[in-house]
């Protein structure tokens, strides 16, 4: 069914609430069906689901059979509760924490994008996977890993840095395994903001808007968004509104989907009081958006607080609390899901914001991008005068054609502004 007339998904990433993803050392099957039956009481449609790294293939020629054989349980229990289910294969980083394992880093360092035998051992585990869900009718697709690129930006403390030519291989080299290993589903990968904010980063908004199945978004407003303009700002509430419009302006499919998967109310950005309404507004405003295939919340259950060493705001993300119980951030989900179901028509954005691109379609300075740059307050002061923006590339803003399709009948090019981006995609 096409993404245009397709019902809306709303789902969760999925945060057991024993454990966290240490449950996957040792599962415990009962824990995740009452997890599940929480999740599916509230409305929810899907779930993501982050397989540790490490304990799936804790040797680059061992993927262990009990850990594959754990991932197709949890699928297949997602389906007794009408949940589909879309797996991340090389998840190495959750929540502040690195899951990379011990073939690559200290004495056997090896850039994970770069090296053949990393490449080798990860196209391996893809295939592995892929051959044991393909036939999963719930299975969703794999996403590459959760913000991987967060590996190779300068803020990270030991980073394995890549140029565009060496991400798109990396990407694409792994999408074609998932493809060629389970072909009935959709794969796509996952950035973090610096692919969209960081000048110099490997990982491109061009990479993150054309390869995949899908577009995926992850919109987080302790990036200097709050900060900036305050949490309950209009910057803030539409931040992820922000991110996937810039993805469809990098796009040059005009009809790919776009999946909001991972967005939360950051409670150091927040109050409890806020969340609920925070949740709405930027749920709402994402819906408003053409060929949203759905928006999956970060995330299900609160991490429990006999778990040391989490950033705070890790704690308190859940729609789910550590009794079992939905938060009222989860009841309000739980609330708008069954009106936002069904799709209404999007607004049209008759006004684009102009990034301008380099010869390779990268943006000139991503800064500009970023919160308090002279493209994101030109997003902002848009917004706040009422009008609904669109952003469109330099490239594609002197083909009449393109802004015609896309109903553009008014341009504005910011003078390019903006501090050097250092968020990174944790709090620690």
């Amino acid at each position: 069914m096409s993404t245009a007339i397709a019902p809306l998904r709303f789902g969760a990433n999925y945060t057991p609430r024993s454990e966290w993803m240490h449950a996957w050392m040792s599962l415990d099957l009962d824990e995740v069906r009452r997890d599940f039956a929480a999740l599916a009481d509230l409305g929810l449609d899907h779930v993501r689901i982050f397989p540790l790294w490490t304990v799936l293939q804790p040797n680059r020629t061992l993927v262990r059979a009990e850990a594959v054989e754990d991932v197709r349980a949890v699928v297949d229990i997602a389906a007794e509760f009408g949940l589909d289910a879309s797996v991340d294969v090389i998840q190495g980083h959750l929540s502040s924490f690195d899951f990379v394992p011990s073939w690559l880093f200290t004495w056997h360092d090896k850039n994970m994008f770069t090296h053949p035998d990393a490449l080798s051992g990860q196209v391996a585990l893809v295939e592995r996977l892929g051959a044991r869900l393909g036939d999963a009718g719930n299975f969703l697709g794999f996403t590459l890993g959760n913000e991987t690129n967060q590996f190779s930006a300068k803020t990270h403390p030991s980073p394995w840095p890549v140029t565009e030519a060496e991400a798109a291989n990396w990407i694409t080299t792994l999408l074609d395994a998932a493809q060629k290993a389970a072909p009935a589903q959709q794969h796509v990968h996952s950035e973090y903001d610096a692919a969209w904010y960081m000048d110099g980063h490997g990982f491109t908004p061009a990479l993150a808007s054309r390869l995949g199945a899908m577009s995926t978004v992850h919109s987080w407003i302790f990036n200097g968004t709050a900060q900036r303009y305050g949490g309950r700002s209009v910057a803030s509430d539409r931040h992820a509104e922000y991110m996937i419009e810039l993805a469809r302006g990098f796009a040059t499919d005009p009809d790919r989907a776009i999946w909001l998967q991972e967005v939360g109310a950051p409670s150091n950005c927040l109050t409890p009081e806020e969340t609920p309404d925070f949740l709405e507004a930027t749920v709402r405003s994402a819906a408003r958006t053409e060929n949203l295939w759905g928006v999956t919340w970060w995330c299900s259950h609160d991490v429990s607080r006999s778990l040391a060493d989490f950033p705070e705001l890790e704690y308190t993300l859940g729609l789910v609390d550590q009794d079992g119980a939905a938060k009222p951030i989860g009841r309000r989900f739980a609330e708008i899901i069954p009106e936002l179901r069904e799709r209404q028509p999007a607004p049209p954005r008759p006004l684009g914001i102009v990034v301008e691109v380099d010869e390779n379609e990268t943006p000139i300075s991503r800064a500009a991008m970023s919160p308090g740059g002279s493209i994101f307050q030109a997003w902002v002061d848009a917004c706040t005068a009422g009008v609904d923006p669109a952003i469109v590339t330099s490239l594609d803003a002197d083909k009449p054609e393109v802004l015609a399709a896309r109903g553009i009948t008014e341009l504005v090019r910011p003078a390019l502004s903006g501090e050097d981006y250092t968020s990174q995609n944790t709090v620690v």
